[in-house]
């Protein structure tokens, strides 16, 4: 067996002795590393989680990729464009497209006794995907959608519901202007609440055949087509690849296409979520260094109290390179168990969290309601490791030490 492995593991599970000044130095060390790792890998969950959460609500309102008017940009009332069968069924062909569907916008007000609101009434056909809403439904049902009758139902989100005083199966008056005001009687199917306030308070939801006749359109002109994609990771190359086959293309009515991915659409709210990640390097950055300087401390006080033995070893011919190793595993046992701790911590928060929502938020500024968490094995492993080969290299310097004892006067060290 390796000489310096053998002999740290006694030192290690040696629990006698005269001198315990260490212990305690021991003690805060390992707890300064299961702190600091169950920090780390709570505050990348967190991260990672909300992350995901935000990202996905803003998917779910306005898909992956947009294709639209190029002279409605930045505007809800759109300009048509003509999507018909083959478009359609040439978007799907894409290798990397999930799904397409198309869509068409129109803003106008709801008016009832003692309130008032805009928004946006968006109609959509029955390709349509209502599994995002589906999962934030909470009274009703999602409508029929249909693109050849109207239904006159709609999807209403629970915070304009709350806020006009409506409730299910309500009747709401709408107006529309335009050339003159029009207005349309709906009833209310479904409600949903995704407690993303930007756009539940905003968007209304019902089929894509009213819509288009408040607009006065042609049966094949629409405000856009949304599309899915399978690998959201591969969204700029897919965006890139659509855009250079149907940008600035005029269609047969004289609309020109113009392609955005969401985060073009909605760049404000990605480089929020961006900067994120710059307060997730902050903390581990800050962690690892209060891990590394308490392990540091740690290592010192044993090696001083251990000053006796290393001059024996020396005696006895033992190298530097080999002490130094003994003490180096002796502090990677140390790391190791406070590393368990860590990770039962954070594990431990990640489980709790996920499955009972302990931790509250306030919807109305962070877009949720409870702290979400998302674990990620790869950056959970790359956590781990990191931690340990970084706090072994910090220690490389305070071992160097162990050359300086000499063997003489330390065999008379107490």
């Amino acid at each position: 067996m390796n000489l310096a492995l053998f002999i740290s593991r006694r030192i290690y599970r040696d629990t006698s002795g005269g001198k315990h000044v260490s212990r305690p130095a021991v003690l805060i060390a390992m707890i300064g590393i299961a702190i600091g790792l169950a920090v780390m890998i709570i505050s990348v969950a967190v991260v990672i989680g909300f992350k995901s959460e935000v990202r996905n609500k803003v998917i779910g309102f306005g898909s992956h990729i947009q294709i639209s008017n190029f002279d409605a940009v930045r505007s809800y009332e759109t300009r048509p464009v003509v999507v018909n069968d083959s478009m359609m069924a040439a978007l799907s062909d894409y290798p990397d497209v999930k799904h397409v569907q198309r869509y068409s916008t129109k803003p106008g007000m709801i008016k009832t006794n003692d309130a008032f609101q805009g928004m946006v009434l968006k109609g959509v056909g029955p390709e349509f995907d209502t599994s995002f809403f589906r999962d934030y439904l909470v009274e009703g049902k999602i409508p029929a959608f249909s693109d050849s009758a109207s239904t006159n139902q709609v999807l209403i989100s629970k915070s304009l519901a709350t806020k006009l005083k409506l409730k299910l199966g309500d009747k709401i008056y709408t107006y529309f202007i335009q050339d003159n005001v029009r207005a349309r009687r709906l009833t209310i199917k479904g409600i949903y609440q995704t407690n993303f306030s930007e756009y539940d308070n905003l968007f209304l939801l019902t089929d894509i055949c009213m819509v288009n006749r408040l607009n006065g359109w042609q049966p094949k002109q629409v405000s856009g087509v949304e599309l899915q994609v399978k690998d959201y990771n591969k969204l700029e190359d897919t965006t890139y690849k659509i855009a250079a086959d149907t940008d600035k293309k005029v269609d047969s009515l004289g609309g020109v296409y113009y392609v955005r991915n969401i985060e073009q659409l909605n760049p404000q709210i990605f480089a929020w979520l961006g900067l994120l990640n710059l307060n997730v390097w902050v903390i581990l950055i800050l962690m690892i260094g209060v891990a590394g300087f308490t392990m540091i401390s740690g290592l010192l006080i044993i090696i001083l109290e251990r000053t006796n033995m290393i001059g024996i070893l020396k005696a006895l011919g033992a190298d530097n390179y080999t002490i130094r190793k003994v003490f180096l595993w002796l502090s990677v046992f140390l790391i190791g168990k406070g590393m368990f701790w860590g990770n039962l911590i954070g594990l431990a928060f990640y489980f709790i969290q996920s499955q009972f929502g302990l931790f509250k938020l306030d919807p109305e500024t962070y877009y949720v309601d409870t702290v979400p968490v998302s674990f990620n094995i790869w950056l959970f492993l790359l956590i781990n490791v990191g931690t340990l080969i970084i706090s072994i290299l910090m220690l490389l310097g305070p071992s160097y030490l162990i050359t300086k004892i000499n063997p003489a006067t330390s065999m008379r060290y107490e």
